[in-house]
């Protein structure tokens, strides 16, 4: 169930990304489901690319190996292929991660005793759609000084699905900050964590008085 709903929270991130951001506006059903399923074939896309990328970087750690092995005793150094391997693997591993939930996704849908995500990332939408105005005063105010439109689309919208899982969903917001920050790394930069880090934390205080 937790998968289920980290999957609809970056569905419905990369459903918002594909929606401009030109001030407030409204979306029928039709539109939205459209959205969803550009998003998925977005995410789809996206671990294609990354299992080509594993591919290449196992290729590469593989001939290191065959490299060092030709050249053992000849004062050639292990610890530089093993570092790049445990590297190669660490990627591998968050891929597999993704994959392992997305690929499930059919039977997700099918599944009678899970969440329809297809109805999830909608409603999630829906929610930020219907009630942006309230969403980014909120949050502007919780941003000390600063405002959410000076922010990357990408943060904004990390930000907006938090406050909808805080406020909308009754999602506990340590469950919701938590989910924010793995949106944050897979999808923001260095910059966009902290900062989307600090609002979540202020959020979190002012959500716990």
């Amino acid at each position: 169930m937790h998968n289920n709903r980290s999957l609809s929270r970056e569905l419905s991130l990369i459903s918002l990304g594909l929606i401009k951001d030109k001030g407030y506006f409204k979306l029928n059903k039709l539109q939205i489901e459209e959205i969803f399923e550009a998003a998925l074939d977005t995410l789809i896309n996206h671990c294609r690319d990354e299992l080509d990328n594993c591919e290449s970087d196992l290729e590469n750690a593989s001939q290191k190996i065959l490299d060092s092995e030709l050249h053992e005793g000849v004062g050639s150094s292990f610890s530089n292929v093993r570092d790049d391997l445990k590297k190669s693997l660490q990627k591998i591993e968050t891929v597999m991660n993704t994959l392992s939930v997305t690929l499930d996704f059919p039977k997700l849908i099918v599944s009678s005793g899970q969440i329809d995500i297809r109805d999830d990332v909608s409603d999630r939408i829906s929610k930020i759609i219907n009630n942006l105005k309230i969403i980014d005063s909120d949050i502007d105010q919780s941003m000390d000084g600063w405002r959410l439109k000076r922010l990357p689309r990408i943060d904004r919208d990390i930000l907006r699905l938090a406050y909808v899982d805080i406020n909308f969903l009754s999602t506990p917001v340590a469950v919701a900050c938590d989910e924010a920050v793995n949106l944050a790394n897979k999808y923001s930069d260095i910059q966009g964590r902290k900062f989307i880090n600090g609002v979540l934390r202020r959020l979190q205080t002012v959500k716990l008085q």
